[in-house]
């Protein structure tokens, strides 16, 4: 028997009713990328930062393509949706080969056989940005209350984790909680429409559904997670074209700092005003959360015994067949780097 039960079909149909801001990848695709490189003769597909954050300023002032040029190369801004695991076909379609995400998620591809590594991550700072929320009429106050009830989690993702971490680290039987496959957008009219009585969910989706009312009942921070946040690569590009994936991460490393350094600069990038602009309350949270992230590094012994961590539970729940090790699940991108310039054909001596 699978591990889900499925919402009824017609329930699946309902029109969404989306959460304002859920929207990850807004924006257009190749036409944002720099004009001075349109004769680039490789293009990196990266997705959509959306109206926030270190990539988005890469966007909109082509810090990116500027430092890609040198290496014939540019950018391609794809349009993705909320959550890594959502555009796994879009990976496989060798439409997007540069997102960001967490452990979990890329666990969850590799076991599909997606061709996606994780070449660098970040350390922990906003584990109150992700957790389990229920609805109010759902009468659901701790994560034992989860029994007999219906949770909407992104499979083989961050949401799925953070619910089997929750019931484990509670003592809460995995059969006895009902676990609905959706990914956010429909989680998102699911948990709105009383489909489900709990969602597990992150980021933006997360705060507002918060903000509207949904009740928090576990948090990333209080059920110990160790799912932090990564960018990703298709194997294949990461591969083929290290220099030019290491130079996009140097970049995203020097704008992270300038946004520890100055987070207002880094909110609503493209737009102050409609559903993706922050104002008030909300804005000023973000700046506060923006001072406080952490930078991109390359992942260490210690970033591969905690993602093994997640492969493991979620082996041993059935989400995947067998778990993955570090090096399944990490590209050395430094090393790539390396063999690809000792393999370059040199010219001294004619």
């Amino acid at each position: 028997m699978s591990r889900f039960r499925r919402l009824p079909r017609a329930a699946a149909a309902l029109a969404l009713i989306p959460l304002a801001g859920l929207a990850v990848a807004c924006g257009s695709s190749d036409s944002d990328s720099a004009a001075g490189n349109s004769s680039a003769d490789f293009t990196l597909k990266v997705f959509d930062p959306g109206n926030s954050g270190a990539i988005a300023v890469g966007k909109r002032d082509g810090t990116y393509d500027e430092a890609l040029a040198p290496l014939g190369a540019k950018i391609e801004w794809v349009k993705t949706t909320p959550g890594f695991s959502s555009n796994l076909k879009l990976f496989n379609s060798g439409e997007l080969d540069i997102q960001t995400g967490a452990y979990s998620p890329v666990v969850g591809a590799l076991s599909k056989d997606v061709g996606v590594r994780i070449f660098a991550t970040s350390d922990p700072y906003n584990k109150d940005q992700a957790g389990i929320i229920a609805t109010p009429e759902s009468g659901i106050k701790t994560v034992a209350d989860l029994a007999g009830k219906r949770i909407a989690v992104n499979p083989a993702g961050k949401g799925e984790y953070i619910t089997l971490k929750a019931l484990t680290q509670a003592g809460v039987p995995i059969d006895s909680v009902e676990r609905v496959p959706l990914q956010q957008a429909d989680a998102a009219s699911a948990f709105s429409t009383g489909q489900v009585d709990a969602w597990a969910s992150f980021l933006i989706p997360y705060q507002e559904a918060k903000a509207k009312g949904a009740v928090e009942i576990a948090t990333e921070a209080s059920i110990d997670s160790v799912d932090s946040t990564i960018i990703a690569g298709r194997t294949a590009i990461l591969e083929e074209h290290p220099e030019v994936v290491q130079k996009f991460l140097e970049v995203t490393q020097e704008l992270t700092a300038k946004q520890q350094a100055d987070p207002a600069a880094f909110e609503n990038v493209f737009e102050q005003t409609g559903p993706r602009a922050l104002s008030g309350q909300r804005l000023d949270d973000a700046i506060t959360l923006g001072g406080q992230i952490t930078n991109f590094r390359y992942p260490t012994a210690a970033d591969a015994t905690d993602l093994e961590s997640i492969s493991t539970l979620f082996a041993e729940n059935k989400v995947i067949q067998q778990p993955l090790k570090g090096s399944d699940v990490i590209f050395d991108l430094q090393g790539a780097v390396a063999g690809s310039a000792a393999a370059a054909p040199t010219t001294e001596g004619k």
